[in-house]
């Protein structure tokens, strides 16, 4: 209920408080003011009003409240229309050797490709781009008008305005052309009926916008649809989806199918392609792009393309009339030139179709690819797609191969197809070097072999070491039964010795001399380090 949070000294300030806050409610107390001299209203609730601890604000205010972080400025920070980077006289090393430009390299240029580079004569250096790096917010990514220009619609108000004073100034002439001819037929063949005239004026005023009226036919037409469940009437509009009708996104779930533009809301494959055609009512955009009359002007589009790369000057945009008309006079002589190839090739080796019968392993000739059909003859399944070919180098060899690297596989390596090696940019070496990899691995396997037979042929050499201490007992050791008891009782003596310090004597005298027996009394003795039983001992 407070404008801002007060530390009270006591409960009587408190009350105090509370009492001028119920004041300036009714109105009978003027309101606080915040450090910019506003007035607060009383009503604010004080979990609104009431500023954090950690801002250490002792005035009340309502500046916690407001956005701290202004966002970016999305809507003006665009990029640069037009600007030009400097622009150098001659080419520099490291630019692109198409255009000289030097912030690019030739695979990402985007300039028309040159007959011959800058690199090479030097003239008609492209600037440089002007690379701008700013951060746009949540909305600023999303918004679709985000750097549009409403000056640039003024062009295309100025284009409508001049074709209708075109179009109200060629209706003039055509109504004063025709009340001309009125008026000279009246005066030679009498006055024309008042009818008449205005017909005819009315006539003038129908083709206003020059549409064919065909095209416009059932537009607005209001027809029954038979599918819908509840039988209701609606629009027909062209291209556009009616609302019973299943939208294009939804025609198939699939995750891998085909992809769907929300931006745009095309989708350019086919969501279903193995569905009968006939049963369908969509088909994919590429259709409208593959079909009509947007075929033949991509043709034209690529003729204009081959022709300027050719040395012509022609230009699809600047004149199309030029364009369309050499597209014409080369299809015709193309045709005029396929039927002279067929004529002279005809003339000197004669037509084998039209004097022999075609044999018949042709005619029953068969193939593993299946293709089906439909009623219509079109393709349903079996039609490849084409893979699209990109700017980088396809199937070049280096080095005299005739393979690319990683044709072929062996031992858990990649090498070349035609001479077999694992290492990479290898020069090849054709047939021979194969051979002499054979041939070498069949050596060195002969080797091996003739290795191992030689270590089993040799006799195994028997070393016998003798019974010292730390090694074994032989097996051919004979020992003497009085002898090794004897050995036994000194050898428990010498132990009880080694337990008891009192026992022990001051001069020992001891020998070199080991005997057999004395050795196997030791072994028999020594307590084994991984005896279970030695802690009891």
């Amino acid at each position: 209920m407070a404008t801002a949070s007060v530390a009270f000294k006591s409960r009587e300030d408190h009350r105090k408080q509370l009492e001028l806050e119920e004041a300036r409610k009714a109105g009978l107390a003027p309101a606080e003011v915040d450090e910019d001299g506003k007035e607060i209203n009383p009503h604010i609730p004080q979990y609104m009003s009431s500023a954090p601890w950690y801002l250490n604000s002792n005035k009340p205010s309502l500046k916690h409240q407001r956005k701290w972080k202004s966002d970016p400025n999305y809507t003006k920070s665009w990029y640069n229309r037009g600007e030009k980077g400097f622009q150098a006289d001659k080419f520099r090393k490291g630019s692109c050797a198409n255009c000289g430009a030097m912030t690019h390299d030739a695979k990402s240029c985007m300039d028309r490709p040159r007959r011959v580079g800058a690199k090479w004569n030097g003239k008609h250096i492209a600037p440089d781009e002007i690379i701008e790096e700013f951060e746009l917010d949540f909305d600023g990514k999303r918004d679709r008008w985000n750097g549009f220009q409403a000056e640039s619609y003024a062009l295309v108000v100025h284009r409508y305005e001049a074709q209708e004073e075109a179009r109200r100034k060629h209706l003039k002439e055509q109504q004063l052309k025709k009340l001309e001819e009125k008026n000279k037929t009246g005066e030679d063949g009498g006055a024309s009926d008042d009818d008449d005239d205005e017909d005819d004026v009315d006539a003038l005023k129908v083709d206003e916008a020059l549409v064919d009226e065909s095209k416009q036919m059932d537009f607005a037409k209001v027809e029954k649809r038979v599918r819908t469940t509840g039988g209701g009437s609606t629009g027909t509009v062209r291209n556009l989806r009616i609302r019973e009708d299943t939208a294009k996104y939804l025609l198939n779930l699939d995750v891998d199918s085909a992809y769907y533009d929300p931006k745009t809301r095309s989708m350019r494959e086919d969501p279903l392609p193995d569905a009968d055609p006939n049963e369908k009512f969509y088909v994919g955009d590429n259709q409208n792009r593959l079909s009509g009359q947007a075929l033949e002007f991509k043709q034209l589009n690529l003729h204009a393309f081959e022709a300027f790369d050719k040395g012509q000057d022609v230009h699809m945009q600047a004149a199309p009339s030029q364009a369309e008309l050499l597209y014409k006079n080369f299809k015709v002589n193309k045709e005029k030139l396929k039927s002279q190839v067929k004529d002279t090739i005809m003339e000197k080796y004669g037509n084998a179709a039209s004097e022999m019968d075609i044999p018949r392993e042709l005619l029953l000739g068969q193939s593993d690819r299946q293709v089906e059909y439909d009623r219509a003859g079109r393709i349903i399944k079996g039609q490849e797609m084409a893979v699209p070919k990109s700017k980088y180098e396809e199937d070049v060899f280096a080095n005299n191969h005739t393979s690319v690297w990683g044709s072929w596989w062996c031992d858990f390596q990649w090498g070349y197809k035609c001479c077999k090696q694992t290492i990479r940019n290898s020069y090849c070496t054709g047939a021979a070097g194969i051979e002499a990899a054979e041939a070498s691995g069949e050596l060195m396997k002969a080797n091996i072999a003739r290795k191992e037979t030689s270590e089993e042929n040799l006799a195994p050499v028997e070393e016998r070491r003798p019974a010292a201490w730390g090694t074994e007992v032989p097996e051919d050791l004979v020992l003497d039964e009085k002898k090794l008891a004897d050995a036994i009782k000194k050898e428990n003596a010498k132990r009880k010795e080694e337990k008891d310090e009192r026992k022990r004597k001051y001069n020992v005298n001891y020998d070199n001399d080991v005997t057999p027996e004395e050795m196997e009394a030791f072994r028999m003795k020594r307590i084994h380090p991984d005896d279970p039983m030695k802690d009891f001992l």
